[in-house]
């Protein structure tokens, strides 16, 4: 199986070339597009590949440009920092939408429902039909919680999602919000809360925690290219990002 990758992010993208050889060696990335105006180009001049991974925000545009401009009939997997409210959209269809970074799990089974999709006479939502989703997000409910319960003392109380700065693993899941309080989710995972968040505003940082945009205060950057997260008062809290998830974060952050 031919595949194109159209990343902007060279790292990520050869990181995502790794983990397709892990993961699905029968899959053969013939060529690697690091900007809108050259997946145009390539896209012009040769045959369709089986297959396209593709970032969405890119140094010179969007690669939904790509698809509306150009007929292209081939199955994409999605792979960006965060996402337009269509997740779920592609989780029940044969595309896919995979946050970055690619977790390799969720990289196979991506590629297993790929294979679905290829059996199948035609996908349950056209590929013209998600992306009109992701256009326009607002038409649709958000599938994200507005709210969750947390314990206090005896009781379950609602907190808003808006207002929680950070969530934090320790034997237990602990909420901090922005105004000081602290609570206990009771989910097995941050997985399973991960899920619940929108991620365009709540960011995994690292296995222990999940921090909100508006709570960090500043962003240290470190020899090795880790990431430090300084968090607002009253929390003035530090969490890590990995070098690996490095530009992944930056993309996420700065738009």
């Amino acid at each position: 199986m031919k595949a194109v990758i159209i990343e902007d992010e060279r790292l990520i993208a050869q990181e995502l070339q790794y983990k397709l050889h892990d993961v699905a060696p029968d899959i053969s990335i013939i060529a690697v597009l690091h900007s809108l105006r050259a997946a145009k180009k390539w896209f012009m001049e040769n045959t369709e590949p089986d297959l396209i991974f593709a970032d969405i925000q890119l140094s010179d545009g969007v690669s939904f440009e790509l698809f509306e401009q150009q007929k292209i009939s081939c199955p994409v997997i999605f792979t960006t920092a965060y996402d337009e409210y269509a997740i779920r959209a592609f989780k029940v269809n044969g595309i896919d939408y995979l946050l970055k970074p690619v977790d390799s799990d969720e990289l196979q089974k991506a590629i297993e429902k790929l294979k679905q999709f290829k059996q199948s006479s035609e996908p349950n939502l056209p590929l013209e039909n998600i992306l009109q989703l992701i256009r326009n997000p607002h038409t649709h409910s958000s599938p994200y919680k507005e709210k969750l319960l947390v314990k206090f003392r005896q009781n379950l109380i609602p907190v808003a999602t808006k207002d929680i700065a950070c969530i934090v693993r320790d034997n237990l899941n602990y909420c901090y919000t922005f105004s000081g309080e602290k609570y206990i989710l009771d989910f097995a995972t941050l997985d399973e809360i991960m899920e619940l968040l929108d991620p365009r505003i709540f960011y995994r940082a690292n296995r222990q925690s999940i921090v909100h945009i508006d709570a960090i205060e500043r962003v240290q950057l470190h020899d090795n290219l880790k990431l430090t997260l300084f968090l607002r008062a009253p929390q003035k809290m530090q969490q890590d990002v990995s070098r690996e998830k490095q530009a992944a974060f930056k993309k996420w952050f700065d738009r």
